[in-house]
């Protein structure tokens, strides 16, 4: 059938016709629509030709694998790295990039978590904690570094020394080194010429010093299971009597150094001038009051530090070689207490050396064996405590790596009671480290750790399975960034670490 068009008038010509002509409307073109750059595609493609569409969808098939096994199929990063700057120590196993190490670098950069440059180290023996020490000294002593052993007990570090060209000093019953923990240290010099005020300043530094390391020693004699106290009446009568014997309370223009021994006599034979100091009625009252400290710093002379930390240093030790290191191996008959006594006096020595470091001397301060110091008491866990607030330097100047290995945080712990002071400022010492190397462990000390420092279970893994399979692996916290980290050791490197000759021997 054929369609016909209709003709006619429409409505508005018809009005237009009887003289009505209706408004017309401005035609609005539509706005044009902005390109899409993306389409709704079907979950089975397009339904076109070449379009990829499929009948069925792909089913979803799960797998489970480990930062290890990922890489497999796409680079696993698993952080930012640090800087490549300073020693490089091995491999960063998680993105495949050489590890480097610079801690005091670290703490000058804003972008970097760090605010000291403290370094403590844990690891069961056998898993490289002291190749992973040696080898970042080493390597750290081209970039300028010098390195101080302050206690070796077991002559780890002699053939390192050796390899530096320098002979470690030898402390022991019989040997003719010996260490003054009073010394001056460097503030003592030029003391004539400083102002009224300075020379005060210098004056606290010193007795602080000397106060805090007479508290440890004292403090790590007995009473049966308790500690002697040192409370505020013993501080007054050491700090007067220290003051007399070098002649501050005089006013001498030059500072004279004074020994344990010296301080001692002085207590036992006291002057009026220093019972009327301490506030003491008599003599006899004086004698009643301090027969305690008397007797704790006579059994020191007599005793632990017969013949090593009672007179003047005689040691001259150049700081301008690459290592120095002081060994305590001839200890080792006496038992870890004189081991950690004598770790203490070189820890206020070394400290009082350190004081004023000229610009740009730089040194790692190596503490082994640290937890034998720990054991004395709170007082000597207060002494490590101050060593590690000091990393950041004196009066504007100086500053050091501080670095301290130890086999486990019970180690530390053991100063007291859970819940006591000194526990508490043992578990505070973690805190006072932005830089943690913790090498293989056992579970349950890999949950000691995982208590302290709040790690979780993917990094305790690493502890107790990953870093206990080969030496030198070892979990690295670098303030809140944590790296799997195996230390490389070139066959040079291998033979100054080797640490178990005793073994080899006894085959």
């Amino acid at each position: 059938m054929r369609r016909t068009h209709r003709s006619g008038r429409d409505m508005s010509q018809l009005l237009a016709d009887f003289g009505h002509d209706l408004p017309t409307a401005a035609l609005h073109e539509p706005a044009a629509k902005e390109a899409r750059l993306f389409r709704h595609a079907a979950q089975r493609g397009p339904r076109k030709t070449g379009r990829g569409w499929m009948p069925a969808s792909a089913p979803v098939v799960p797998y489970r694998m480990t930062s290890d096994q990922a890489p497999v199929f796409w680079p696993f990063i698993a952080g930012p790295g640090l800087p490549p700057t300073g020693a490089q120590m091995g491999i960063d196993v998680l993105s495949g990039s050489a590890f480097h190490f610079d801690p005091i670098g670290l703490v000058l950069r804003d972008d970097i978590p760090v605010t000291n440059a403290n370094v403590m180290c844990f690891g069961k023996p056998g898993t490289g904690k002291s190749g992973t020490t040696k080898a970042f000294c080493l390597r750290m002593v081209d970039f300028g570094y010098r390195i101080l052993i302050l206690g070796d007990p077991k002559d780890e570090y002699e053939r390192l020394c050796h390899f530096l060209g320098v002979e470690p000093f030898v402390l022991g019953p019989g040997m003719p080194a010996r260490i003054n923990p009073l010394g001056l240290g460097p503030l003592a010099e030029g003391w004539a010429q400083l102002s009224a005020q300075e020379a005060r300043n210098r004056a606290a530094i010193v007795f602080s010093r000397w106060l805090t390391l007479m508290r440890a020693l004292i403090g790590s004699q007995r009473i049966g299971a308790e500690r002697v106290p040192f409370g505020p009446s013993e501080e007054t009568v050491i700090k007067a009597a220290l003051r007399d014997l070098t002649g501050y309370t005089a006013g001498n223009s030059t500072l004279v150094e004074t020994t344990i021994p010296q301080l001692w006599h002085h207590l036992d034979q006291p002057t009026d001038s220093l019972i009327e100091q301490c506030r003491f009625r008599d003599r006899q009252h004086f004698f009643n009051e301090t027969r305690l400290l008397r007797d704790a710093l006579g059994q020191l002379v007599s005793g632990a530090l017969a013949g090593l930390f009672d007179d003047h240093t005689n040691i001259n030790v150049d700081w301008n070689a690459p290592i120095q290191s002081l060994s305590l191996s001839r200890l080792n008959p006496l038992g870890d207490e004189a081991i950690g006594i004598a770790l203490v006096c070189l820890n206020s020595w070394g400290r009082g050396m350190r004081e004023i470091a000229a610009p740009g001397d730089l040194r790692i301060v190596v503490r082994d064996e640290m937890w034998k110091a720990m054991r004395l008491g709170v007082e000597a866990v207060k002494s490590l405590d101050e060593d590690l607030r000091l990393s950041r330097g004196v009066a504007g100047r100086g500053g050091d790596i501080q670095w301290a290995n130890a086999h486990k945080p019970s180690d530390m712990l053991t100063v007291g009671d859970q819940g006591s002071q000194a526990a508490n400022i043992a578990r505070d010492l973690m805190h006072l480290a932005d830089i943690k190397i913790l090498h293989g462990q056992k579970p349950a000390v890999a949950g000691e750790l995982d208590a302290m420092l709040g790690l979780g279970r993917q990094a305790t893994e690493v502890m107790t399975d990953w870093a206990m399979q080969r030496k030198g692996r070892a979990l690295w916290l670098v303030g809140e960034r944590s790296y799997k980290v195996e230390t490389r050791l070139h066959p040079v490197e291998e033979h100054l670490t080797w640490t178990n000759e005793a073994l080899e021997g006894a085959i």
